[in-house]
């Protein structure tokens, strides 16, 4: 099967962390036999507060982004295109990419006859897919942000409803997210869990590694609806009971000088590491790094997150009443839920796991089991074959199983 894959966010050489799932699961498909092709929508105009700030080094990595790369021996093409800000137009960013995408997407038809198309995001992605070759079949993966906030205004959210009811078939990445695409038009949806890669074993002979400071660690971006200032709230809160505990943030955005500044207004300054956006690999060994791994996010559709900590045996904290979180605790132990937005309960809870060694190593044992048993890229790439068989209307058959019978649908 010859699949064409459309993202908005795919890994580029100024942010090789944007998208990175979406690139991880085409590695996963391409590894179960698939042949794919990656077009990135590539808007080659820096944010606009780049330009309000005169942030050079975000001006020149934007126009410096080559046409064609190879990543993990995935052939990636940059496709340009210009649109009004973001703030103003997000929502008709498809019809804007359509253009050139279409013609992309038949100069690439000549080299790489592809059967349908795999978009990431009903917007831009999944509609500039189906303005361009509304003929091919058409495959949506939704991450959460098109369901949650539609795209932000009415152009946003007709795109949206427009898009998921063209598509064969829609991949949600929890049974949250599916919910909430069959309310905004999806005819059928299939769960399909984004994964993590296993934790590297040590060394034979590593010496055993001495003890570390308590730390607490978050991984992702630095906005507001990820709560970080809600860690930092604990944290000064566990001051005296416990001296010696440690918050690492890896990451970046909007919200890196307001946390900051909240860190020096609760005097814990010297115990709050901003350590910016990391490689994924080093973000990841960070994350398996941790204490206790703390996200106390709201609006999480998923939360790949959790579980690339939660592989390398760390109990995680999330929030209940959460999609991403309660389906992550449903599949089995190592992440611990508080109520949204109660700082009381985090901080208890992160007191209760670093007072108890023994609970803290068997929360984290069961989260690497429950990584292996259901967040594994292989099962990604599985559930991602079975939904490209049932959008081209046929079986396909790998390791002597009926893929296309496989997984989690709705209708």
């Amino acid at each position: 099967m010859k699949v064409a894959v459309v993202a908005e966010y795919y890994p580029r050489a100024g942010d090789p962390v944007l998208g990175i799932w979406a690139h991880r699961q085409a590695v996963a498909v391409r590894d179960l036999g698939a042949e794919i092709r990656v077009l990135v929508l590539y808007r080659p105009l820096p944010p606009l507060a780049a330009v309000r700030g005169l942030e050079i080094g975000k001006l020149l990595r934007a126009a410096r982004q080559p046409t064609r790369t190879v990543i993990d021996g995935i052939d990636i093409r940059y496709v340009r295109y210009a649109s009004p800000p973001r703030p103003w137009s997000y929502g008709a960013w498809g019809l804007w990419a359509a253009p050139s995408l279409a013609l992309a997407l038949r100069r690439l038809r000549r080299e790489f006859a592809f059967e349908l198309v795999h978009a990431h995001n009903a917007v831009p992605a999944g509609d500039a897919v189906r303005r361009a070759v509304p003929e091919v079949p058409l495959v949506v993966s939704v991450h959460g942000g098109d369901v949650y906030a539609t795209s932000a205004g009415p152009a946003g959210s007709r795109a949206v409803r427009t898009t998921l009811a063209h598509a064969r078939v829609v991949l949600a990445n929890s049974a949250g997210t599916a919910r909430r695409c069959a309310e905004h038009g999806a005819r059928v949806t299939r769960v399909v869990h984004l994964g993590a890669p296993p934790a590297p074993a040590p060394a034979p002979d590593a010496a055993p590694a001495p003890a570390p400071a308590p730390t607490l660690v978050t991984v992702g971006h630095l906005v507001a609806r990820k709560r970080h200032a809600d860690v930092i709230a604990a944290l000064a809160r566990l001051r005296v009971p416990r001296p010696d505990l440690r918050y690492v943030i890896v990451g970046d955005g909007p919200e890196r000088e307001p946390l900051r500044a909240l860190a020096a207004s609760l005097g814990v300054s010297d115990r709050v590491e901003l350590r910016g956006q990391l490689p994924p690999e080093q973000a990841a060994a960070c994350a398996r790094s941790a204490t206790v791994f703390v996200l106390p996010s709201v609006d999480e559709a998923f939360g790949v997150a959790y579980i690339e900590a939660m592989a390398g045996g760390v109990p995680a904290i999330g929030c209940r009443g959460e999609d991403g979180p309660e389906e992550i605790a449903a599949a089995g132990g190592g992440i611990v839920l508080v109520p949204r937005g109660d700082v009381d309960a985090l901080t208890a809870q992160i007191e209760l796991l670093l007072t108890d060694p023994d609970r803290r190593a068997a929360l984290g044992r069961e989260a690497a089991a429950t990584v292996r048993r259901a967040f594994t890229w292989e099962q990604c790439g599985r559930d991602t074959i079975a939904a490209y068989a049932q959008a081209g209307g046929r079986l396909m058959q790998i390791g002597g199983l009926d893929l296309w019978q496989g997984g989690n649908t709705t209708a």
